[in-house]
């Protein structure tokens, strides 16, 4: 089963060819939506610019992917940076590549290079790691058991996102997806010890 990767963090850098100046932004995404709007934050941003192409990667398996030449020519630019995306194994990932021309025209290879290069270098330099699948899991439980629950969770791989402190304690987890089960049960056991209520719809 192929590995997927996504980016720590944003990460924009610039390389100059033939003197046209090419700038490109990688952001972390979780949906089409956050892409869409990174692409039109950046477009703005970058409006006296030539051209704003862009290309992302969305999906725990990159099964959604989408590009745009955004006026350069039809397969020049979109395409060659999603091939980039991909030869990384890289999901969850906008690439937007702005393009100041310098005067001297590229050619049809001259850009495909051009903005492949541009997505590589970027990738090259940002902060990747693997993706991991999670599922979120939400309970409630007194305050007299949660130092010993919690220490359990901390052992494994468990992030905790959120922790209300009301009459009891709700406590939100990110779990990866390989244990979730195991920590379903573990918490199934103390459900039925009335330790433990389980918020999570199913599993």
């Amino acid at each position: 089963m192929k590995d997927f990767y996504h980016l720590k963090k944003e990460n924009i850098t610039e390389i100059k060819i033939k003197r046209s100046l090419f700038i490109s932004h990688l952001q972390n995404v979780r949906s089409i939506d956050e892409a869409k709007k990174y692409i039109s934050k950046i477009s703005h941003k970058e409006k006296n610019a030539n051209h704003n192409c862009w290309a992302y990667i969305i999906g725990n398996k990159a099964e959604i992917y989408h590009s745009s030449d955004a006026g350069e020519p039809s397969g020049t630019a979109g395409k060659p940076m999603l091939n980039a995306l991909m030869k990384h194994n890289l999901t969850n990932t906008v690439a937007v590549v702005t393009r100041y021309f310098g005067g001297v025209k590229l050619g049809v290879r001259g850009l495909i290079e051009a903005y492949s290069q541009s997505v590589e270098c970027t990738i090259q330099s940002s902060k990747i790691e693997q993706l991991i699948e999670i599922e979120n899991i939400k309970f409630i439980i007194s305050y007299d058991f949660f130092n010993k629950l919690k220490y359990q969770l901390e052992c494994s791989n468990v992030k905790f996102i959120e922790i209300i402190y009301e009459a009891k304690i709700t406590i939100e987890i990110e779990v990866p997806k390989e244990i979730f089960l195991e920590t379903m049960n573990l918490l199934g056991e103390y459900e039925k010890q009335n330790l433990v209520t389980i918020q999570t719809e199913s599993y």
